[in-house]
């Protein structure tokens, strides 16, 4: 049984979130599997919730010194492990365009290859600004993408679709930006 502190010890540590965003992926495509109302809600809620562990271990980890090659190598990877295999199980059921969804996993796989590039030359492989902001907007698109169904009235998957396009343009945007940017590695 985990004790009060034992919890907040866990939630606290940043390579635990890390690897809860890896562990949760599994289960938000087998929820994925049924897609009826009640399993994309709950696949929904389960996407939020590791959704805010990519946020809180970075957090963590710089308010208290607590950063690691595990956490530089891994979060990365534990993002684009929840991202794009949500992408793809919301394109098996054409619930977005399968090409939007291979751009954005092209990107994520080609910009995580030129990552480890960077790391063997020793250099930074901090995201930028423009990385942040393209995740938050694929978390947007995704979220109300996993409802898919309305509620209350409201339309979640056209809301989704929208932030889909604006997380298109960021993607393809901030990858061009790290490509130029490392050029010199590159070429």
């Amino acid at each position: 049984m985990f004790s009060k502190q034992r919890i907040k010890d866990l939630l606290s540590n940043p390579n635990a979130l890390t690897i809860y965003r890896i562990a949760a992926t599994p289960g938000i495509v087998i929820l994925l599997l049924f897609p009826n109302r009640l399993c994309t809600f709950i696949s929904a809620l389960l996407f939020s919730s590791a959704a805010i562990t990519d946020f809180l271990d970075g957090f963590y980890a710089r308010a208290r010194g607590l950063e690691s090659s595990f956490g530089k190598i891994m979060d990365p990877v534990a993002d684009k492990l929840l991202i794009c295999s949500t992408l793809i199980m919301l394109s098996s059921y054409g619930w977005i365009p399968g090409w939007l969804a291979c751009i954005i996993v092209g990107r994520e796989i080609a910009i995580t290859g030129l990552r480890n590039i960077i790391v063997k030359n020793n250099q930074d492989v901090s995201a930028s600004g423009l990385g942040k902001y393209k995740t938050g907007f694929q978390i947007a698109a995704i979220i109300p993408l996993l409802f898919h169904y309305p509620y209350f009235g409201i339309d979640f998957n056209v809301i989704g679709t929208i932030f889909l396009w604006v997380a298109l343009i960021l993607t393809i945007w901030s990858g061009a930006d790290y490509i130029i940017k490392c050029r010199k590695l590159i070429f």
